[in-house]
C-alpha cells in the first residue's frame, strides 16, 4: 500500500493554513472577550484551546500515518 498523495497535499496545505486560522481566531477572541459574560468567556477560551490541540494532533497523526502507510 502506498501513501495517499491527495491526503498528503491536503495535510501539507492545512499545516500552513492552521497558524493563520489560530492567529485570526485569537485576534477575534481578544477583540470580543471583554464584551461577553464570564461563562461565554470561559466557553470560548476552552473551545479555542480544545480545537487547537485537536487540530494539531490530527495533522501530526495524519502526517505520520500517511507517510508510514498506517
Amino acid at each position: 500500500m502506498l501513501a495517499s498523495l491527495p491526503l498528503q497535499m491536503m495535510l501539507y496545505f492545512n499545516v500552513y493554513y492552521f497558524p493563520v486560522w489560530c492567529l485570526a481566531e485569537g485576534m477575534m477572541l481578544q477583540l470580543k472577550y471583554h464584551l461577553l459574560p464570564w461563562h461565554y468567556q470561559f466557553l470560548l477560551v476552552a473551545a479555542f484551546l480544545i480545537l487547537s490541540v485537536a487540530e494539531g494532533s490530527r495533522l501530526y497523526l495524519g502526517y505520520v500515518g500517511n507517510l508510514q502507510e498506517k
